[in-house]
């Protein structure tokens, strides 16, 4: 079966809802698993979701034409919602009967991770359902802003049901989908060396560390810069906050105007050069632009894939 998998958003200006979780992470990480699974099963998978687009239609169509010109079998669009702090639950989207028999199984494996049964709906205002060729059906997992549906959510678990009742199987063994460095347990010297070097930390002298995975005086060094401009006491020694911190900026995960970042934005701060306060507001939006602007990006303040790659690559 040829699947083509779009991860929602993720594709500034094109981005997801703000809850208590920003969507476009939790759609890339589901995505990302979704399409890691269906590969593991013997599956082709296309990946739906542009690089980069000049308008949310511009992202819309890029979806479905990459689907129509690789003539997926079917087309599975993953998102999740948000409303009032109040509305749960998940349902799933189709504007075809061949869509509808699609959907109703894999809502049924959502559903039975605990989630309300908000059932098979109609997807016609949608402009990836209609605009693809194929059978197609629009995931709405659950619900961003509500505390009842993040307590129950799990990425791989909501992966897992996607993918059964896309196929009535998942892979026998656990894959591994795109690594998350937020979960990255190699706390070695020498990664530790790799990684401040990628962060732009230099040593006391100013300069990139060897890295020979050796523990020296510059290592130490670097490892208090670092922990001074994240807010973690600055030892000199990479303790698990540290190695938090450092994963956690590695993860590249995107943040917007107003957020409370604590240690990555206090990092974006500091490449910027504005204050490190840990808190995204007015002036760092504004350095923010102006780095986007400098990079030839969106200026929209949002940091997402393309500035972060700027950033580290």
């Amino acid at each position: 079966m040829k699947f083509g998998i779009d991860s929602g958003h993720n594709c500034p200006p094109d981005t997801g809802a703000r809850g208590i979780k920003f969507e476009d992470n939790l759609t890339l990480d589901v995505g990302n698993r979704v399409i890691a699974k269906l590969r593991a099963l013997g599956n082709e998978v296309v990946v739906c979701r542009p690089s980069s687009a000049s308008s949310v239609r511009d992202s819309l169509s890029k979806r479905c034409s990459t689907a129509n010109a690789s003539k997926v079998d079917i087309y599975v669009s993953i998102h999740f919602n948000c409303f009032n702090g109040q509305a749960n639950g998940t349902e799933v989207f189709a504007t075809s009967d061949t869509g509808r028999k699609i959907a109703k199984p894999v809502l049924d494996e959502i559903v039975k991770l605990g989630f309300f049964n908000r059932g098979v709906k109609s997807g016609s205002h949608l402009y990836v359902l209609k605009n693809t060729d194929m059978p197609a059906i629009l995931v709405e997992g659950c619900f961003i802003d509500s505390q009842k549906d993040m307590n129950l959510f799990n990425p791989e678990a909501m992966a897992n049901a996607i993918v059964k009742g896309l196929t009535g199987k998942v892979p026998s063994t656990p894959v591994n989908p795109v690594p998350d460095e937020e979960g990255n347990i190699d706390t070695t010297i020498l990664r530790l060396q790799k990684a401040l070097n990628r962060l732009k930390i230099v040593d006391k002298n100013g300069n990139a560390l060897g890295e020979d995975g050796l523990t020296g005086a510059n290592t130490k060094s670097a490892v208090e810069r670092f922990q001074a401009i994240v807010g973690v006491q600055p030892t000199g020694v990479a303790d698990e906050a540290t190695w938090n911190a450092i994963n956690l900026i590695l993860a590249k995960r995107i943040i917007r105007p107003n957020h409370a970042g604590g240690a990555v934005v206090r990092y974006l701060q500091y490449r910027l050069g504005v204050e490190n306060d840990g808190v995204y507001g007015p002036q760092t939006e504004v350095v923010v632009k102006n780095f986007q602007k400098q990079n030839g990006l969106d200026a929209d303040g949002i940091v997402g894939p393309a500035s972060w790659q700027k950033l580290i690559g």
